[in-house]
């Protein structure tokens, strides 16, 4: 049985680790405008396992049994943003967080396609 839960734990332990990533959760990074944005997660993990094996009462029977589990919490906090050599955090919890980059984002695409306007008068000049 000892060689049966070696062979397991390892099997969730790589199943935990696949799925236990940022992308899984809220996205890749991508980029908006000028701003490159990086999610950021929390994540919790839990593990479990026993065995036993025995005779019936009778001792007539013998009988062996065992269990794995693992379990992951994951909530997204935030993320990072980048814009040249500026680096922030932009919380996810409070109002001043995603809300407040969410209400950004109108004036980020018109000054993205402002620059791209004046980028596409100068090509063509």
């Amino acid at each position: 049985m000892k060689m049966q839960l070696e062979n397991i734990l390892p099997q969730i332990t790589e199943f935990l680790k696949n799925e236990a990533k940022t992308e899984t959760v809220i996205g890749e990074p991508f980029q908006l405008g000028e701003f490159s944005c990086v999610p950021v997660i929390r994540l919790g993990m839990g593990f479990g396992s026993g065995g036993g094996e025995g005779e019936g009462p009778d001792k007539k029977g013998m009988g062996e049994g065992m269990g794995a589990g693992a379990g992951i919490g994951m909530e997204p906090i935030g993320f990072l943003v980048t814009k040249g050599g500026e680096i922030s955090f932009l919380s996810a919890r409070s109002s001043s967080g995603l809300s407040k980059a969410f209400e950004q984002v109108p004036e980020l695409i018109e000054k993205f396609l402002e620059k791209r306007k004046k980028e596409v008068v100068k090509e063509g000049a």
